[in-house]
């Protein structure tokens, strides 16, 4: 295969809050180095953890010298001497780290889980130093390598991702004509870096009916060649929903093989919870097959795109949202208000730079949804009692999601409707205080200061390229921020992830917005426990705390307390899932 494409949250929230006050105050009076007792003190555990640097992210017990679990669970952490007196057994596995750092699983904050499926069978043409795709002749030759080395036949669609138009060198971009003399013999398509849109060959768009008498729907792009009306390869936005909806799924046989391997990708990055971030009903289907098979090494919460929220009410039930089964769980509901700043297409409320993509002038970008459209798909949410997520990327496009917000709730907030805003790439100062106002946690995404730093301040100037992703103005605000990769769009590299967060700088080096770094502590937690927060899991995942899932990771090194600059060169080691190793890296 070459292409694939709550119970009231009120209570859950409310009652993990009292539960946490309530186990504060009980172990508040434990003996320092002392394990931290439960029910089950005087069984023997499965694994004890010891000999490293433990990092809780849990204020009451910040580091322990080690851990316990027992039942896929944390059961006591301490000093060493009292583990092992309390909790060890015959038949106790005693990890030594030999130095190691242990620290909670990754909580993924925003990607799209469903394309995992199906990158493994993809050419990655990301631009260096995460991909080989530095200019138009080694995206094509990255293409073709895969064509060759997979011996694709003839007629067969050949899909890549990761393509960035913004680190081609000296403008010139990859077009149909490009891709029409490499593959004359089959449909190609090359997904853009922002996930909101391909280039296609000439095989590709006749495949998925775009020609010249093609109309650009509302809220999409399809770019021209120059002097006629024939599409020149890029489509994006709602232009590629024909695309989207025609991408063929594995077989049956496939699906677990498949989810399998998906999953696998976190793991090995030391994610113990995915987001699937647009799920449209048929992906759900998929899913949830595959999860009844047995498929899942993680969890995963997905997030129904709110065009497919009928269907996929029709085979979930609102009554089945909210909890895990068999590893999955439907979490809420995604909008998407805008596109992506990087491809021209975020909703601003002052003008681009240079233009729309398809060469507009005072080009502003423009919303998915018109304001009405987007009151009533969250009035019609919040309705439903459950989390919402929004993706708004221009300040315009946040603007209406605050406003939208307001007016569902009386302009107050709704502290028991958890709504999370899914990048808020160019977030201004005064909309964090409507964060703060309406109960909105904003999930940043600081690696742009790293792979797109340089599109931004060509496209909205330096000054709002610096302020992306303000985690640091959000900590201070009281906000808990979270942290994401959107995965295809970057890499999962949770590291390098953090070292963005701390460190804030461009491919060419330059400082982008060194006021908004934050500590590495803050940009662990921003991938931990308010991770877990977002979810409403805060109560089981998110820290080492006694009675929470065993989903840990080791790491090579200590984030805290390595040189910053030297956060991304950390590696993962192993990744626990519910007490079991699912992922061990090879010994050099």
């Amino acid at each position: 295969m070459r292409a694939t494409s709550f119970g009231r949250w009120a209570a859950a929230w409310g009652l993990a809050g009292a539960v946490g006050l309530v186990l504060g105050a009980c172990s508040g009076g434990q003996t320092p180095g002392a394990p931290t007792p439960t029910a089950a003190a005087q069984q023997p555990a499965d694994t004890i953890y010891l000999g490293g640097d433990i990092v809780t992210i849990d204020d009451k017990q910040p580091t322990a010298e080690a851990l316990a679990v027992a039942g896929g669970k944390i059961v006591a952490l301490g000093s060493r001497a009292e583990i092992e007196k309390t909790y060890r057994g015959p038949a106790t596995d005693v990890v030594d780290l030999a130095g190691k750092a242990l620290l909670p699983g990754f909580l993924d904050a925003h990607s799209h889980y469903i394309s995992s499926l199906s990158v493994a069978q993809q050419a990655n043409v990301y631009a260096p130093p995460a991909g080989p795709g530095k200019d138009v002749e080694s995206i094509i030759a990255t293409i073709a390598r895969l064509r060759d080395d997979t011996h694709v036949p003839k007629g067969e669609t050949i899909m890549a991702y990761g393509y960035d138009d913004n680190a081609m060198p000296h403008g010139r971009l990859l077009n149909r004509d490009d891709l029409d003399k490499a593959f004359p013999d089959n449909p190609v398509l090359v997904g853009h870096v922002s996930m909101h849109g391909f280039v296609l060959n000439s095989l590709a768009l006749k495949k998925y009916g775009y020609s010249a008498k093609t109309v650009t729907p509302p809220g999409g792009i399809i770019v021209r060649k120059p002097g006629t009306l024939e599409p020149y390869g890029l489509i994006m936005e709602t232009a590629m929903l024909p695309i989207i909806a025609a991408l063929p799924e594995p077989t049956p046989a496939q699906e677990v093989e498949y989810s399998k391997a998906g999953q696998m990708l976190y793991a090995r990055e030391g994610i113990t919870t995915a987001q699937e971030g647009a799920t449209h009903a048929k992906d759900l289907a998929l899913m949830k097959r595959a999860s009844a098979a047995g498929a899942h090494l993680i969890d995963v919460v997905a997030y129904p795109f709110i065009l497919d929220l009928d269907p996929v009410l029709a085979i979930a039930p609102v009554e089945t949202w909210g909890k895990y089964d068999n590893g999955l769980k439907i979490g809420g509901v995604k909008i998407t208000a805008d596109g992506s700043p990087q491809g021209r297409t975020a909703f601003f409320t002052t003008p681009y730079r240079l233009g729309g993509p398809s060469g507009q002038k005072a080009w502003r970008g423009e919303p998915t949804f018109k304001p009405a459209e987007l009151d009533a798909f969250v009035a019609r949410v919040h309705d439903l009692h459950v989390p919402l997520n929004v993706h708004a990327n221009g300040d315009a496009a946040i603007d209406m999601l605050i406003n939208a917000v307001a007016k569902v709730t009386g302009g107050a907030g709704d502290p028991a409707w958890p709504v999370t805003l899914i990048h808020g790439q160019f977030t201004r100062r005064d909309q964090l205080d409507a964060f703060v106002k309406l109960n909105i946690t904003p999930s940043f995404y600081t690696l742009h200061t790293y792979y797109f730093a340089d599109a931004h301040i060509a496209n909205r100037g330096a000054a709002e390229a610096a302020y992306i992703s303000p985690l640091r103005d959000a900590i201070d605000k009281g906000l808990k921020p979270t942290n994401h990769t959107d995965f295809v769009v970057a890499p999962l590299d949770q590291m390098f992830m953090l070292w963005t967060a701390v460190n804030r700088r461009s491919r060419t080096g330059a400082d982008i917005g060194s006021e908004q770094r934050v500590t590495p502590l803050e940009g662990l937690q921003a991938m931990t426990i308010n991770v877990a927060r977002q979810y409403g899991e805060a109560d089981s995942k998110g820290s080492l705390t006694v009675g929470k899932r065993a989903d840990l990771v080791i790491l090579d090194h200590n984030p805290l307390t390595v040189a910053a600059d030297a956060i991304k060169d950390i590696k993962v080691v192993s990744t626990i899932k519910d007490g079991k190793t699912i992922y061990r890296a090879a010994t050099p």
